[in-house]
């Protein structure tokens, strides 16, 4: 009875896998499937039945069952056997072994060997070299190396964890492609995560270990968020190099760029093309074509049609120079602060403010901004300039302003008429944002157009003294106070023309910036007007030889 129902069994799953499992294996579109002539050799069996009644197409094994097709051997508890069409079901314990370096197991194996195609089923697991798959249904295609699952497959080798609903794997090639749910963990458990991909459709090598993602796919590296629609992960070197657009987010931190690239192991992130840069802790924004940032230092670098913005105030600030870089000091401390450099034509626009200068430093340690080679500072109808000026700032809005050799203050008043402050060193004050003190040192020179009380001007004061100050009140002179002075008044129609203007006087109206879109336009000085570093010799020393001469 037990042998009967035995043998039932086996009838009864043959006929079931002739309506479903043979189905035709897959074929390329327009080309006929090659068929294998070669026979399928029963090399063992304990038991072997055979009859006409129950299954006229089949034989019937059982016990140590062991069949060989082409170089693999497969092994099973029992099969039926269908000699004429070189095929056979195998039951209990299956497994396959083609070479030394793949092995498949299972419940249930459906072998066609005329399309050399393999199904298997329940506790699917296929091992090659180092990489294992596991699942439930898996179709292996001998003929083109390729096995593919369609009920949820887990991948596993020495450094990922891959899981999916539909996916294949070859192999010959190493390439495997997943779809529907993909999950790519790195490093594979039981240790923790470090890094972990979610796509609808990868390819991923297992020799080289590069993933390729095709679609809405998203990444997930410590602190660090990554979104690509095309990328390639790197997971044996931990990179990431992302195109069509992807965008880049760190904590409050977000990189955007037609490619980006990421290192896990060095946290550098480098990004090409129309880059956004946002940095919503400290409200700026980096605009370019070239951007880098490491997230472990807090470097940064932008370069080619670079944009420096600042919306931290109600005016935002736009800065352009060839290139930037920011440097962070003590980034995991409560003792944080940052430092910016501005290389090569370095020009700002605000709404109120405008600045233009060869090279550019600002320290956040201090909030003081350095200007250096022709700086030009631009305020209303205000213009200062020197051979470097140093402006601080508080809660981003200018605190005062330090001018360094060669001072030089300008105030347009027409065409004609410009109010004129020029000495050694000069000291700017501000309070929300509006000048009330300026004060001039050594070697000060001042043209001075007062106006009376009906606004009209009444002429010109020229002074020169070793000191000045100037208190300011609504953007208008309310008192000017110096020590011991030389100076003279003339009516405006008796001012001598060669008294009108000072010896350095300059007005530079046609390099200022005019508007966010102008910073990229590099106007420079005329030539001629550029301010010219002025050179303090020092006293000789003696020399001991002298000494001795004497």
């Amino acid at each position: 009875m037990r042998r009967f129902f035995l043998i039932f069994f086996i009838m009864l799953c043959g006929l079931m896998s002739l309506t479903w499992a043979f189905q035709p294996a897959k074929k390329e579109k327009g080309k006929k499937r090659p068929q294998s002539s070669e026979m399928i050799y029963l090399r063992h069996s304990d038991k072997l039945y055979y009859n006409q009644r129950v299954n006229r197409n089949a034989q019937i094994l059982v016990g140590n069952v062991c069949f060989e097709h082409q170089g693999a051997l497969m092994y099973c508890d029992s099969a039926l056997y269908y000699k004429e069409t070189k095929s056979f079901d195998a039951y209990g314990h299956v497994k396959m072994v083609q070479g030394d370096t793949l092995s498949l197991l299972g419940e249930v194996l459906y072998y066609n060997g005329m399309d050399q195609l393999a199904r298997i089923r329940y506790n699917v697991v296929l091992k090659h070299r180092e990489t294992t798959l596991y699942t439930d249904s898996l179709d292996y295609d001998r003929l083109y190396d390729l096995g593919y699952f369609f009920e949820g497959g887990r991948l596993v080798d020495k450094d990922n964890e891959l899981t999916s609903y539909w996916g294949q794997y070859s192999p010959s090639t190493r390439e495997s492609e997943f779809n529907m749910n993909v999950k790519l963990v790195n490093p594979r458990p039981p240790k923790a995560a470090k890094s972990v991909l979610l796509s609808d459709t990868l390819h991923y090598n297992t020799k080289t270990g590069i993933a390729h993602v095709i679609g809405p796919s998203n990444l997930e590296h410590g602190n660090t968020h990554v979104y690509t629609e095309n990328g390639y992960y790197l997971s044996n070197t931990d990179e990431a190099y992302l195109l069509n657009r992807s965008v880049l987010t760190n904590v409050a931190k977000r990189l955007v760029g037609d490619s980006v690239y990421y290192d896990g192991k060095t946290h550098d992130s480098k990004a090409f093309g129309n880059i956004d840069y946002d940095d919503r802790d400290n409200k700026n924004k980096f605009y370019g074509n070239y951007v880098l940032y490491n997230d472990s230092t807090g470097y940064a670098e932008a370069a080619d049609s670079a944009v420096c913005i600042d919306y931290s105030q109600k005016d935002t600030l736009y800065a352009h120079a060839d290139t930037f870089k920011l440097y962070t000091y003590y980034i995991d401390t409560d003792s944080v602060y940052r430092m910016m450099h501005a290389y090569r034509h370095v020009r700002a626009y605000r709404k109120d403010l405008q600045a233009v200068c060869d090279s550019l430093v600002y320290n956040g340690q201090d909030s003081c901004a350095t200007m250096y080679k022709d700086p030009i500072i631009w305020q209303q109808g205000q213009q200062i300039l020197g051979e470097k000026i140093m402006a601080w700032a508080n809660d981003s809005t200018v605190d005062s302003v330090y001018v360094v050799n060669q001072a030089l203050m300008v105030e347009r008043i027409d065409s004609m008429h410009y109010n004129q402050v020029a000495s050694k060193e000069m000291h700017s004050y501000f309070k929300d944002g509006e000048v009330y003190l300026n004060v001039a040192d050594l070697n000060v020179f001042m043209n001075y157009h007062p106006f009376d009380s009906d606004s009209l001007m009444i002429g010109m004061v020229h002074a020169e003294s070793a000191q000045m100050k100037m208190y300011m009140d609504e953007r208008k002179l309310q008192k000017i106070w110096m020590p011991a002075t030389n100076g003279e008044m003339y009516p405006i129609d008796q001012t001598p023309p060669e008294k009108r203007f000072l010896e350095n006087f300059a007005w530079f109206d046609y390099i200022r910036p005019t508007s966010k879109d102008d910073i990229f336009v590099w106007r420079g000085k005329k030539e001629g007007s550029e301010l010219k570093e002025q050179v303090r010799h020092t006293a000789p020393t003696q020399k001991l030889s002298t000494i001795k001469a004497k």
